[in-house]
């Protein structure tokens, strides 16, 4: 497949920008959250809606004019130029000389990145999926004729958290093979997982681009040997693994047949990689049809972003209110609060697609950033936080804003909502509302008062039962948990982390960082010392 090659074009670092400087000025001055809150004057839209996800932004500290200079500085980037020269498949990863094409692994045939990708990728994609629908149906034959209704995925990185969140998400409803995941290589964990498994039963997928991944060889060679314990001859083997790579020779060498290799190419980071064949182990729990709805969700996000103007914009705009409250408002920090038990994963998921690909300290092309970069990425389900490390949000020293994650409430047959849902949104949208406006002294006197304190007893407790507020939070809403809306969501939070990128000036595609620990972890007086 031929790659594009564009002339890299000079780098403008963003604090040279004058849009910069303004987005500084505005900070300075710009009133408090609680000030905008209580204001009545308009502050310029702050809810955007496309592919059945809602942003509303009411909860963070912006108003017209620092929307109007957040797109200023947008369109001086030439954002959506940069964008749709990504989708076109010039080289964005200056370090490795790559194109960066995940949206060809959802898109059309005919999309920017040319017919001979879109064949290339729609005649993998079938590949899998009918291999998965197979496997999903419990049609697929082991070794000794048994039908296979397990899978071990074997992956790490991107390789684990894509499939996992899917299965996680979407994979609740009973059909397809049981799914167990391992990524450690942690003996113990290893030995508890494979306890309760049929070896006959079990088909291995192991994930790894360049099939010398330390760790999931690792874990291969162990499953390698559990399937060989168990009676199977080394030419019986092939037919329980599946191997998701770009180095088909090592592959073969392992002892996986051709036909259960699933192709892979050097242009999908494993962190973009979940729309491929690494989502083969999802697509078999899951099945066809609803992996072709999250391959159309995320589809249908990137229609969006290349089209929508940057004021209408959502991962433009989710992207840019990062950015200021990073920059210019100083949040180190974000965490990202999914108020359904069933997306518990993505917040690991997004932790590595933000912190690996926006963990950089120089610009593209290799000078030192002089502006704050990627954010600390926490959190969990919200629900769960709440009762953990939302004391921090409300009362501790810093400022860390929130992207709350819920789902519409549907109406039951009764025309109410569930109860226990209806508890569920109430704390969200409380949460929100409590770390934007929290509770001053007066306040708080005023309600201890209420509860029957005496004076000395209000006077001592005030102080910590007072909470600044100012604490900046999104609201994501999704209209339904589906797997259409899920590759929205995906697609949505892929974008946001490369918009950023964009504007800041650095690689969000390479991962050095993560190279040095590997490669320090082979090192012979390192595993000396472990060996002692």
């Amino acid at each position: 497949m031929t790659i594009s090659r564009a002339l890299d074009p000079p780098l403008t670092p963003p604090q040279s920008r004058p849009q910069w400087a303004r987005l500084a000025s505005l900070a300075a001055s710009t009133p408090s959250l609680q000030a905008l809150l209580k204001s009545t004057q308009p502050r310029g839209n702050l809810r955007w809606e496309a592919c059945g996800i809602t942003l509303d932004a009411q909860h963070q500290q912006l108003e017209a004019e620092v929307l109007h200079a957040l797109n200023d500085l947008a369109r001086a980037c030439d954002l959506p130029g940069q964008l749709q020269a990504m989708a076109a498949g010039n080289i964005v990863n200056q370090t490795e000389q790559r194109a960066a094409l995940h949206m060809s692994l959802r898109g059309p045939v005919d999309g920017p990145w040319g017919s001979e990708i879109g064949k290339a990728v729609h005649a993998a994609r079938e590949t899998m999926l009918r291999m998965a629908q197979t496997l999903h149906d419990q049609r697929m034959i082991g070794a000794r004729g048994l039908g296979l209704n397990t899978v071990v995925n074997i992956g790490i990185g991107g390789s684990d958290t894509g499939p996992r969140l899917l299965v996680d998400a979407l994979g609740a409803k009973g059909c397809g093979p049981s799914v167990v995941f391992l990524s450690v290589p942690d003996a113990q964990h290893v030995e508890q997982t494979l306890a309760g498994l049929d070896p006959h039963r079990t088909l291995v997928v192991i994930s790894s681009k360049t099939f010398t991944t330390q760790e999931t060889m690792a874990l291969a060679g162990r499953l390698k040997q559990w399937l060989l314990a168990s009676g199977l001859s080394p030419t019986e083997l092939g037919q329980q693994l599946v191997a998701i790579t770009t180095a088909v020779s090592r592959a073969r060498e392992f002892g996986v047949p051709a036909d259960h290799i699933l192709p892979f190419w050097d242009w999908v980071g494993g962190r973009f990689s979940v729309w491929s064949s690494i989502g083969f182990a999802a697509a078999a729990k899951i099945g066809r049809a609803a992996f072709e709805d999250f391959l159309a969700g995320a589809e249908a996000m990137d229609a969006h972003l290349l089209s929508a103007p940057i004021e209408e914009n959502i991962p433009m705009q989710l992207a840019l209110h990062g950015i200021w409250n990073r920059n210019f408002l100083g949040c180190s920090s974000l965490v990202v609060a999914p108020y359904r038990a069933a997306l518990s994963h993505l917040v690991p998921y997004v932790q590595q697609l933000d912190m690996e690909s926006n963990g950089k300290s120089v610009h593209w092309n290799g000078m030192p950033c002089e502006v704050q970069t990627g954010p600390t990425i926490f959190g969990g389900v919200g629900i769960t936080g709440q009762h953990a490390y939302f004391q921090l949000l409300h009362q501790g020293t810093q400022t860390v804003p929130v992207e709350f994650i819920g789902v519409r409430p549907s109406l039951g047959e009764d025309g109410q909502v569930d109860s226990l849902t209806a508890i569920l949104v109430a704390n969200m949208l409380a949460q929100s509302e409590a770390l934007a406006m929290g509770r001053d002294a007066e306040q708080t006197q005023a309600s201890l008062t209420a509860e029957g304190q005496n004076h000395s007893e209000v006077t001592a407790l005030t102080p910590h039962r007072s909470y600044p507020g100012g604490r900046p939070s999104s609201l994501i809403w999704l209209d339904t948990l589906s797997a259409l809306q899920l590759g929205s969501l995906v697609a949505l939070y892929e974008h946001k982390v490369v918009c950023q990128a964009m504007v800041w000036g650095i690689n969000p595609f390479d991962q050095w960082g993560v190279e040095l620990g590997k490669s320090m972890a082979q090192r012979s007086d390192v595993l000396g010392v472990l060996a002692k």
